[in-house]
């Protein structure tokens, strides 16, 4: 996911967005845990997906108020 593309979301989809992306970093890191991902760096891409989106939404909160 691309800063350009979170840009364009609405504040809904930027929260709804970071719900997904923490349930399927849990999820992934819970599978992990039990059997090897078939491609374990999608974890620090989700993680990194998550970051940004939290960026994004911190960004517009600050410039709310």
């Amino acid at each position: 996911m691309k800063n350009s593309e979170i840009e364009q979301m609405t504040d809904k989809e930027v929260q709804e967005r970071i719900g997904e992306e923490k349930l399927i970093l849990r999820k992934m890191k819970i599978s992990h845990a039990v059997s090897p991902l078939e491609n374990p760096n999608k974890i620090p891409e989700t993680r990194r997906n998550i970051a940004r989106l939290m960026t994004e939404w911190n960004k517009r909160q600050s410039s709310a108020k």
